[in-house]
């Protein structure tokens, strides 16, 4: 039996070890005990959300990699600290019997529903590692992004959606509205000298959210194709990371019907708005 990763070892010994029989529950929490980015992502929430709340409020203090309780334990008796205990058995359950499967809307791949199948193909393009910083799946925890939220009108195109580990997305949270307001801002503005800017709608072969395709007025080979972006730029260079997607993802999905079409093509140029080309061979 050969091994992908510890997954295997890890499910045998949960089932024998709960005598021959165990949930899927029981096998996929036996997983998580095993993952140090699960452990990450909650260290950052404990010291980032109730380890900031807790200690503003002076019920908490922060020693290193410790947390420790102001007032000492050792000064309640049993009753006391049973009572507590029992308090905050309670909070959790009447706040979890309100909430439900919402209290965990934050580590969800995305707001809403994505299926399974979408999110595997967003991880899988991204080679399951982040597509900002590059940390790899199994070394920190890795979620599916809106490039552009939901909230501010971004779709469920695979052209919006990125890999990003929980800290890069965490962080590119704060940025949304100005980044790409400048791309959705930008992608109707059109130059007069620009010819990108003035090819007719009926001259569209393919288009997604950032980027469409023309087939060239003098093509160097049969089928030659031009995938442009939306938004004016002045070189391939000024293009967003989106675009840039946008842009290899009709170049996959043109490059596979040419190739069908005719097995003879040799390239395509990839082009900005500004008409500069580069060459792309297969």
């Amino acid at each position: 039996m050969r091994m992908a990763h510890i997954y295997q070892p890890v499910m045998i010994r949960e089932i024998l070890t709960r005598g021959g029989k165990a949930s899927i529950r029981n096998i996929a929490a036996a997983f998580l005990a095993q993952d140090a980015s699960q452990l990450e992502y909650y260290e950052q929430i404990t010291k980032n959300m109730p380890g900031k709340v807790l200690g503003k409020h002076g019920i908490v203090e922060r020693e290193g990699d410790k947390y420790r309780l102001t007032l000492d334990p050792s000064l309640l008796s049993s009753n006391e600290r049973d009572e507590l205990i029992r308090l905050c058995d309670e909070k959790i359950s009447a706040y979890l019997q309100k909430r439900g499967a919402a209290v965990y809307d934050h580590r969800r791949a995305a707001i809403g529903y994505l299926s399974g199948s979408l999110r595997y193909e967003i991880l899988k393009r991204a080679g399951f590692r982040c597509e900002l910083c590059g940390i790899p799946a199994d070394e920190r925890a890795i979620e599916v992004d809106h490039i552009v939220p939901r909230k501010l009108g971004g779709t469920d195109d695979l052209t919006n959606l990125q890999a990003l580990c929980f800290k890069c997305n965490a962080n590119k949270g704060a940025r949304d509205d100005k980044d790409f307001r400048i791309i959705r801002e930008g992608i109707n503005a059109r130059q007069s000298d620009c010819l990108f800017c003035q090819i007719r709608n009926d001259s569209v072969i393919a288009s997604n959210t950032l980027a469409f395709a023309i087939r060239d007025n003098y093509p160097v080979t049969q089928l030659h194709t031009l995938v442009i972006s939306k938004r004016h730029a002045a070189t391939f260079f000024d293009l967003f990371e989106p675009e840039r997607r946008a842009i290899n993802q009709l170049l996959d999905e043109l490059r596979a019907e040419i190739t069908k079409k005719d097995s003879l093509v040799t390239g395509f140029n990839i082009g900005t708005n500004s008409g500069d080309a580069v060459p792309l061979n297969k």
